[in-house]
């Protein structure tokens, strides 16, 4: 019997900030996703408010490609024609796009840096939780590397060479030290950060009509 979401009061009050757009051309649109926006409609009817509708309706032509949890903030890229959308698509399928992470972690980690290599799956019991799962997961891998440290809590960069929902999240928990304002993993720090300390710093893919490499990055808000 499928048990109750662990955030059943979950209320989606996403913020009334304007577009951040970092890059355009003919081919794709790049974005600083604000946390606590959606990316894509939710279910519900009061979810409907998301980055793509506030972006077609000033970028009519704009198309999804990938997506960031409603809590994460940070760099995020959406095609401007079916040809840029399929390549862009291949990018990320292929591994060939590149993205790094700023968080902040609760806790002192050990060491400096590491690599996390656990797989993933749904825990199916408490959705939308993800749980490590050696039976039936699928392979997730992270680079982690301290960048800062505080008197109970540590900043780090993270890598992910795998696209699993909530993969960073659940790699850090699995490491003893949750994302500081994660309501699903560490609810018990959501008090004193309100928001989830996750950032997509920067997004490198090649770009789908000039072919070359391009980078992009969004400014840390925390």
């Amino acid at each position: 019997m499928h048990k109750p979401s662990l955030i059943p009061d979950f209320a989606y009050d996403p913020p009334d900030t304007p577009l951040a757009i970092l890059h355009e051309d003919a081919a794709i649109l790049v974005l600083d996703k604000p946390a606590g926006l959606l990316t894509v409609p939710g279910k519900l009817e009061n979810r409907q408010d998301c980055l793509i509708a506030r972006l077609q309706a000033a970028r009519w032509d704009a198309l999804l490609v990938h997506r960031l949890d409603c809590d994460t903030s940070g760099v995020i890229i959406f095609a401007r024609t079916k040809q840029a959308q399929g390549f862009l698509g291949q990018e990320f399928e292929q591994r060939r796009a590149q993205k790094t992470y700023v968080a902040r972690l609760k806790g002192r980690i050990a060491g400096e840096s590491g690599t996390v290599d656990l797989p993933l799956g749904s825990d199916w019991d408490y959705r939308p939780r993800q749980k490590v799962d050696h039976a039936h997961g699928r392979p997730a891998q992270t680079d982690w590397q301290v960048i800062g440290r505080g008197p109970d809590e540590t900043r780090v960069r993270l890598t992910p060479h795998t696209g699993r929902s909530h993969q960073l999240r659940v790699h850090m928990l699995a490491l003893g030290h949750p994302i500081l304002g994660d309501q699903i993993y560490a609810p018990e720090t959501r008090a004193a950060h309100p928001r989830l300390m996750l950032h997509a710093e920067t997004l490198s893919l090649h770009h789908p009509t000039a072919g070359e490499r391009v980078s992009f990055t969004a400014p840390v808000p925390f």
